[in-house]
């Protein structure tokens, strides 16, 4: 007896209340449907439904066991997913990035990856875009090689290289000079405290130490702090030095409000892959 199979029967019926149209949705005939059914019931020695001139009605123990035939079902669906990722994804080599770094840096940095990786022609790079406390806990769990996270950040036992700065540049709405006095009054768009803890209360005590106590606006990308500088509303920094767009203005941040990230991987990682990795986050060429 294919068990998930009758179980997908038993939770069709249960939730159309109707065997027909049950069949419908599974895009089968009504005698298969309703004789999968039977077979469950007679597999389990309890009856799940009961069959009336108004239609299916879920037993006492039918209503108990739907939500966990629903589970079992997602959980397959789930299985099979992870298995076909698996499939994919096998011989790829995975990486990390923070949104804080531009679209440029990111293709720079996996074109580098795969061309360092043992086989380039047979790997694939799998590139992910994600907040640096997911990135941590993605390549503690083995579902990254490495990453590129924020630096200062919580790493836990994972192996870190050297701390890196990458430029930024200030972005200020074209009607405020990009100078401290001209700062004052917007909020700051960047990404949220939740994203690296220690990385954003840095940047706070940098800007505060430059006189400023801003506000500060959720901007997880370049294209949320963009915006929100066209609009007037904040100031941002981007590591984009081509970053542009209308009621924007584009200046160096300097050397204190620089990104730094640093790289953090398995011990699997292959050493030439990191380094590739590594070099194309200084701009090495």
């Amino acid at each position: 007896m294919d068990l998930l199979r009758h179980l997908r029967f038993f939770v069709a019926v249960a939730e159309e209340g109707h065997f027909g149209h049950a069949a419908d949705r599974l895009g089968m005939t009504q005698p298969p449907v309703s004789q999968g059914v039977q077979r469950l019931e007679a597999r389990l020695g309890i009856t799940l439904l009961t069959r009336g001139s108004r239609g299916v009605q879920l037993t006492t123990a039918g209503a108990e066991l739907l939500p966990r035939a629903r589970a079992l079902l997602d959980g397959a669906e789930q299985f099979e997913e992870e298995a076909r990722r698996q499939r994919e994804n096998r011989g790829a080599v995975r990486i990390g990035v923070i949104p804080a770094l531009s679209d440029r840096q990111v293709a720079a940095c996996t074109a580098a990856v795969r061309a360092a990786a043992p086989d380039p022609a047979a790997r694939t790079v799998i590139t992910t875009t994600a907040p640096t406390t997911d990135l941590v806990e993605a390549v503690a769990a083995g579902r990254l090689d490495c990453a590129a996270v924020h630096h200062p950040a919580l790493i836990g036992a994972l192996t870190p290289g050297p701390v890196l700065k990458i430029p930024r540049w200030l972005l200020v709405p074209s009607d405020r000079k990009p100078s401290i006095r001209g700062l004052r009054g917007l909020a700051c768009a960047t990404a949220p405290r939740n994203h690296g803890t220690p990385a954003f209360d840095l940047l706070v005590d940098t800007l505060r130490a430059k006189g400023l106590d801003p506000d500060f606006l959720p901007a997880p990308g370049d294209r949320e702090a963009l915006t929100a500088v066209a609009a007037g509303r904040a100031f941002a920094l981007t590591t984009d030095p081509e970053l542009d767009g209308p009621g924007v203005l584009r200046a160096p941040a300097g050397d204190d409000l620089a990104l730094r990230v640093r790289l953090i991987w398995q011990e699997s990682a292959a050493e030439d892959v990191r380094t590739a990795f590594e070099a194309s986050l200084r701009g090495d060429r």
